[in-house]
């Protein structure tokens, strides 16, 4: 993937290393494309893949509304604009005083999936919308969200009939098939659940009205991916599959969709090294690692396009690794990146697909590398 000619300027510019660069105007691209796949959908994007301001009141005027995962998301998008009742607190774990923070700014969408957090928003979020996480398998994402987050779907008809009697109202099932799917049908599986669900909760005497359907939609690195009009077309089917001409109203989170390609991270290297004299691979240190923003390289899973300026130079197999004094800061070992041999320490590389899931990760002092910066153009 190419990087815009914005971001080609910007970058020309050689600020201080490491940074990451957003163009707004794919962000907003990615909205549209995102909107004409799904356009029963309501795209509530999750803040954190990226919470900069420039992005979030891009999206706020795009019509966007927000899933947060804490207070301090929930003032992020109430700053950017929007109405508190365009923001879900989609975190199934949380707080009771921070639910009541959320319930006292005006949000009234939660999350949950176990009896303990239905009792702590029966207390303090009362007349509440609420829907009910059912778990997931993950399989076919990079990046899969199972096992932590959801519950059973025989657990979550208890838990959503309970809610009737509990003073906050049962509005719906969620779910989230894995971050980075690039399979267009692996919605199907949980819509399926989901529609039993409806009806379960109907025999019972409990209307359910909305389906959120999670994120999952994927960026570009280094594969091809389906279109986002495919991806569209089987959420079509499987809702016509599933809940025929009773469809409820619908829910997206979109993040890495969003706002991943529209970034790109400026690294220095650090240190070109080898381990021996024999050594066939070399090390290469950049002046970014796990610990500044790029944890989703954990067992390499998510592997971004890395693009060195220097051209026609032959290139050979390099590890990539972290600045920080941490044996856990090595980026690439398995993964085949090759970069050009007369590589050298000051040379510049482009870490580019990094729009989400960087920032937000970064961590605030570890070894006194500050957090990754974040330039909106």
């Amino acid at each position: 993937m190419t990087n815009s000619k914005k971001i080609r300027d910007f970058l020309a510019e050689r600020r201080p290393t490491p940074y990451v660069v957003v163009d707004l105007d794919i962000v907003a691209d990615n909205y549209r494309k995102l909107k004409d796949a799904v356009p029963q959908a309501g795209i509530y994007y999750a803040v954190k893949a990226n919470p900069a301001p420039e992005i979030l009141d891009t999206l706020a005027k795009l019509g966007s509304s927000f899933d947060t995962a804490s207070v301090n998301e929930i003032d992020m998008a109430l700053r950017s604009g929007v109405a508190a009742d365009r923001i879900s607190f989609g975190n199934t774990i949380k707080k009771q005083s921070d639910i009541a923070a959320a319930y006292a700014r005006g949000v009234r969408l939660f999350a949950f999936d176990s009896e303990a957090e239905l009792e702590k928003l029966s207390q303090a979020a009362p007349g509440a919308k609420v829907f009910c996480r059912i778990l997931t398998s993950g399989e076919g994402a990079d990046w899969p969200l199972s096992r932590k987050f959801g519950c059973d779907p025989a657990m979550a008809r208890e838990l959503l009939i309970a809610a009737a009697s509990k003073g906050v109202v049962p509005h719906g099932v969620s779910f989230h098939v894995g971050s980075q799917m690039k399979d267009p049908n692996a919605w199907d599986a949980a819509v399926a659940q989901a529609a039993w669900l409806f009806r379960e909760c109907e025999d019972a005497g409990v209307q359910l009205n909305m389906l959120n359907m999670g994120g999952g939609f994927p960026t570009k690195y280094r594969k091809d991916i389906p279109t986002m009009g495919s991806y569209g077309a089987a959420i079509h089917a499987a809702l016509a599959r599933h809940f025929g001409n009773r469809v409820p109203e619908i829910i997206v989170e979109p993040g890495r969709q969003m706002v991943g390609n529209a970034g790109t991270i400026d690294t220095e290297v650090v240190l070109v090294s080898r381990k021996s004299k024999t050594d066939t691979k070399r090390w290469v240190f950049l002046d970014i690692g796990k610990f500044g923003g790029l944890a989703e390289t954990m067992d390499e899973a998510i592997q971004y396009p890395i693009v060195s300026a220097k051209k026609g130079s032959k290139v050979e197999r390099v590890i990539l690794a972290g600045p920080t004094c941490d044996s856990a800061d090595v980026l690439y070992e398995k993964a085949d990146y090759r970069l050009p041999i007369d590589l050298v320490a000051g040379d510049r590389l482009e870490i580019r697909a990094t729009g989400a899931y960087t920032t937000t990760y970064s961590a605030v002092a570890f070894n006194g590398f500050e957090p990754l910066k974040c330039y909106c153009i």
